[in-house]
């Protein structure tokens, strides 16, 4: 992937997420692709803001719902997301 975001954003790659229901059924990925809230740091920006924070490519973060731009690049779906809607590492 070559994309590089610019200023205070990140480029992220949501992680699938598999839901159970109360009796005990898998829901494959699209049926809930919204409420996928993790992913992985693909690319980071060079504004002042972000990188203080320390971030680095290949960390797992917790981005808002409804946050950032989605793009798609070779079959694989990003999120390019502003610095305000990155909500936590996860470590």
């Amino acid at each position: 992937m070559n994309l590089k975001p610019l200023g205070d954003r990140a480029v992220v790659r949501p992680l699938p997420k598999e839901e159970l229901t109360k009796s005990g059924l898998i829901l494959p990925e699209n049926v809930s692709k919204d409420s996928r809230l993790e992913g992985e740091l693909m690319a980071i920006g060079q504004g002042e803001k972000i990188s203080k924070l320390g971030l680095k490519v290949g960390q797992k973060v917790v981005f808002s719902e409804y946050g950032g731009a989605e793009i798609k690049i070779e079959g694989q779906e990003y999120k390019i997301i502003n610095l305000e809607d990155l909500l936590a590492v996860i470590e």
